[in-house]
Parts: C-alpha cells; sequence; structure tokens
C-alpha cells in the first residue's frame, strides 16, 4: 500500500527586507513645482474629471458610453499620477544650491553645482546637477544620478575624470565650479486640462 506523504503546511513567500529609502535630491523651486501639481490634481483636475464621470453615468449604459469610459481611465491616470507625487514630495531631501557653505564643500562638485568641464575636443560645457524631477535638456541640467554626474562628484577645478557612459568612455577636466540659485519653470496647467474646461462634454 503506497505511503501517503504528509501535507506540509503552505509557507509564506520570502520578502526581503526592504533596503534604505533613496532620498529625492530636489532644489526648493523643483519641490514647488511637484507641490503645485500635486495641488492642481488633487484641487481642480480630479474634481473637474469626477464630475463628468457622474455626468456622463446618468447618459445610460456605461459599456457603450465613450465619455464615461474615457473619463473612467483619465480618472486612473490622475490618481497613479497623484499617489507618484506623493511619493516623491515625501522622499524630498531639499538642497538650495545657492545656500552658504563650507568653502571646502564649495570648491568640490556636490547636488546643486553648476560644473563647466572641457570634453577631449576642448570644447567646454556648463551643466546644472539638479534632482531627477527636475532634469531639462534643454538647461543642461542633469540628474545627479546620470553618468555625467557621478563622473563629475567630488571633483574640483583642475581635475581630470572619467565618464564612463554606455557607449563610449570620456576623460573630461574640470574647469570651475559655482553654487548658484537654478531657476526651474514653474508648474503650467497643461493644455486640454478638464479643470480648464466650463463646459461639460
Amino acid at each position: 500500500m503506497a505511503v501517503g506523504r504528509t501535507k506540509r503546511p503552505l509557507r509564506e513567500p520570502v520578502r526581503e527586507a526592504p533596503g534604505p529609502k533613496l532620498k529625492n535630491y530636489i532644489t526648493p523651486a523643483g519641490l514647488q513645482r511637484l507641490r503645485d501639481a500635486h495641488r492642481f490634481l488633487m484641487k481642480r483636475e480630479r474634481p473637474a474629471v469626477t464630475k463628468v464621470v457622474a455626468w456622463a453615468a446618468s447618459n445610460g449604459d456605461r459599456s457603450e458610453n465613450a465619455d464615461y469610459l474615457y473619463s473612467k481611465r483619465r480618472l486612473r491616470q490622475i490618481d497613479s499620477r497623484i499617489r507618484f507625487l506623493s511619493k516623491r514630495i515625501d522622499a524630498a531631501e531639499v538642497v538650495d544650491p545657492a545656500a552658504p557653505r563650507p568653502a571646502s564643500a564649495a570648491e568640490r562638485v556636490f547636488f546643486g553645482a553648476t560644473v563647466t568641464y572641457q570634453d577631449p575636443d576642448g570644447q567646454e560645457h556648463v551643466v546644472s546637477i539638479v534632482g531627477i524631477d527636475e532634469v531639462d535638456v534643454n538647461r543642461n541640467y542633469i540628474s545627479w544620478r546620470s553618468p555625467l554626474a557621478r563622473a563629475l562628484m567630488k571633483a574640483g577645478a583642475g581635475d581630470r575624470v572619467v565618464l564612463h557612459a554606455p557607449k563610449k568612455t570620456e576623460h573630461l577636466e574640470v574647469l570651475d565650479v559655482e553654487y548658484v540659485a537654478i531657476p526651474m519653470e514653474p508648474f503650467r496647467e497643461p493644455p486640454g486640462a478638464e479643470a480648464a474646461t466650463n463646459v461639460l462634454r
């Protein structure tokens, strides 16, 4: 007679202990922009879309109601964005580039620095090191977690650093390091926002 195997109690899946929370370094202006975007979604856009959902739901069969289906999808997108912004704001570690700092730190590249460097072809470039929510290629604002920022970190004027990019390796020379205010584009309501429309569909 076959001997039945004893059933073992189910075990909970092994969960790794959460690692250290990654800080969201950001400038004061960058944090204000996140807060303004969050406030706009919470106070204006979400209530406006909720009204459209209620109006569309009153128009009959929801399964074939394009206004209802679109507005429900838009509401899910808004809620997802609100959650994302909330997490970014909660994790914010504000660093003011223009704040006074010890001379030794003011001469080295850290978050908030505006750096002038020379590439292997002798061309000069100026970049400002900002938070990942503040990157702006048109203004040469680069993330502190980017390969270029990592290469420049802790370097001072006259130092040579090595940039390990995905497709190339370059030797750069740091020419100047300064800490000044880094202007940010303020939050603007996106075109086509429901909050800007007074008439329901």
